[in-house]
């Protein structure tokens, strides 16, 4: 069942490759982490390719499939910071968070970050159920059907599953900003 045995100068060029990825997007993300896991993806990908003889410059092509994933990453991170203001509920809140999220100062960054923080808490005081159908809906955008599917349950308890996640998020984050649940 193995393969023809690797190329060793090939397997050095990629090492290469993967260094220069990795650097690239270290530098787009300022997140060591992500980019680690975005590189590893890129190399994920190229292995599970089919038509990899068939590419010209695998250097060129590497890079494509990082800024696609590098793309796909900040689609994501946009979702969640939308979700984050949505739950935040107050449209002054939205463009603020907005703005914080688009500077680059130091305090604006801590701000976001312990935003971030305390609704990754909240997320992670749901029971793993309800955590999951509410990430798959809002963060993978999957439809409730195909979270059903995946999940093995109705569709009607992964609407309540939603319903009860957003409720307690929304309810422990009036908490903490000092409101009444539900004003």
């Amino acid at each position: 069942m193995s393969g023809p045995k690797p190329d060793p100068n090939e397997a050095q060029t990629y090492r290469g490759f993967y260094a220069d990825i990795l650097h690239y997007l270290r530098k787009r993300t300022d997140n060591a982490s992500d980019a680690a896991d975005m590189t590893q993806d890129v190399f994920t990908q190229w292995l599970g390719y089919r038509d990899q003889a068939s590419v010209e410059q695998p250097r060129a092509f590497l890079f494509q499939m990082a800024r696609n994933l590098l793309r796909d990453h900040w689609r994501r991170q946009k979702v969640r910071q939308g979700v984050f203001a949505e739950q935040l509920g107050e449209p002054g809140e939205v463009e603020a968070h907005v703005t914080i999220t688009q500077s680059n100062e130091p305090l604006a960054r801590a701000q976001q970050q312990q935003h971030l923080e305390r609704l990754s808490d909240v997320l992670d005081e749901l029971s793993p159920r309800r955590r999951e159908a509410l990430m798959l809906h809002r963060f993978d955008g999957l439809s409730q059907a195909q979270i059903a599917d995946r999940m093995g349950i109705s569709v009607s308890m992964v609407e309540k599953h939603i319903a009860f996640a957003l409720l307690h998020c929304k309810r422990r984050l009036e908490q903490d900003h000092g409101k009444e649940p539900g004003q």
